[in-house]
């Protein structure tokens, strides 16, 4: 009975309920996309590196090694020593180590110098691996193998030429020893895809001609080059594999206590978790903002049945000459808010779903955070219980004015 009167009166002010209704809907869906796009990011960096046991770089700050390692994001503080890259393969513990050299760049996208083993054993995304939409990997020494954000923002194909700039904020290019795209990687979200990867002795033979990061006035011709030993001298960081997960431990302590230099080892996981406690009070600001939001268009619902109770008081005196009580006038009042709040929640659910199908792929290639549509989880569940629970509470204090103003009214309000 009580829910027939109730979805009839709110057909009867289509209008206003119907933009209360969309008002609830917008903040619920803010406040789950705000929550949605916290988690993804969070799954996302940690996808971004899958089966790497340990990063190895100069000492510096582990979250500062971390991010330009792998997320090119900020410079090295310091160079790590072949030799003492070659320290470490040697240890028994190693099943697998990649070096990376970093500093160049290419038109604002970062050039990394690397082996064919980072084709290898870099995974993402739970231990998914690298691959070649087109072309093929490092054969020549003046090969390159570009990302796939590279190669759409560009407009490179395989086959094209590439210089690169020595630095990254430099207007000096090696211009005499340009590189081909020899290989063109499939999108992978992570920083991959906005790389360009070359070999080690690429880097080097890049700055043969270099010296204290100037270029001198002598130019070595490139077949010279070609012949020249190009082991390098230094990388920047070095990502490792081992046999034994209980062997990380042990290599890690022998790699921070390494006699020849000041090294540091860290572990992805242990960095990331303190990367999210450096951005966890900004994360928690944006969902108290979202939650205000919800919390102002319930307000807003009360306002609204507040600004009806005089429209309606002729209303519920008729209720109250017929006989009902006050759980009906309650009831009424409360059961339209939840039904208001329930219409609005649902409504929400579907915009999320709707800018996840529109915008997924947008913020995947623009920021590499993947957005899964997936069912409803537990905890968006329980969001939209709490703003409908909500609602029936904010819903009480009109409701008690309602059945007040029907006692004193009776049936002489004047109209």
């Amino acid at each position: 009975m009580i829910l027939r009167l109730a979805t009839q009166s709110l057909m009867a002010r289509a209008l206003t309920v119907g933009m209360t209704i969309l008002a609830i809907a917008l903040s619920v869906a803010l406040y789950l996309g705000v929550e949605k796009i916290r988690t993804s990011a969070r799954a996302s960096f940690a996808d971004t590196i899958s089966g790497t046991d340990l990063i190895v770089g100069a000492r510096s700050g582990s979250v500062q090694l971390l991010l330009y390692s792998v997320f090119r994001i900020g410079n090295a503080t310091n160079n790590v020593t072949w030799q003492s890259y070659l320290d470490m393969a040697e240890r028994p513990e190693i099943d697998w180590i990649v070096p990376i050299s970093l500093g160049d760049s290419h038109r604002q996208f970062r050039v990394m110098g690397t082996t064919a083993a980072f084709f290898e054993h870099y995974k993402y995304r739970g231990g998914r691996s690298l691959e070649m939409v087109t072309g093929h990997g490092l054969d020549d020494l003046y090969d390159t193998v570009i990302g796939a954000d590279v190669a759409t923002s560009l407009g490179y194909a395989v086959g094209d030429p590439i210089v690169v700039s020595h630095g990254l904020a430099s207007f000096t290019a090696h211009d005499d020893q340009p590189f081909r795209v020899a290989g063109i990687l499939a999108k992978t979200g992570t920083p991959v895809d906005r790389t360009v990867i070359v070999s080690l002795e690429a880097i080097e033979a890049i700055h043969v001609d270099w010296q204290s990061g100037a270029k001198s006035r002598q130019t070595t011709p490139v077949e010279v080059i070609r012949s020249m030993d190009l082991e390098p001298t230094a990388i920047t960081a070095a990502l490792v594999g081992v046999q034994s997960r209980l062997q990380i431990f042990g290599l890690q302590r022998w790699i921070n206590e390494y006699p020849e230099e000041p090294l540091l080892a860290i572990l992805p996981g242990v960095a990331l978790q303190e990367l999210w406690q450096i951005v966890g009070v900004a994360e928690i600001a944006l969902i108290a903002v979202s939650a205000m939001v919800v919390v102002t268009a319930l307000i807003g619902m009360m306002a609204m049945i507040f600004a009806s109770l005089n429209e309606r008081r002729r209303e519920m005196a008729i209720w109250r000459a017929m006989g009902a009580g006050p759980s009906t006038i309650l009831g009424l009042l409360v059961v339209e808010a939840i039904l208001m709040a329930g219409l609005g929640a649902v409504l929400g659910l579907g915009l999320l779903y709707l800018g996840l199908v529109v915008g997924q792929p947008q913020v995947d290639a623009a920021f590499g955070i993947w957005l899964p549509i997936e069912p409803p989880s537990l905890p968006e569940l329980r969001v939209l219980a709490t703003v409908i629970a909500a609602a029936a509470l904010a819903s009480l204090l009109p409701a008690v004015r309602a059945y007040r103003l029907s006692l004193s009214d009776g049936m002489m309000v004047r109209i």
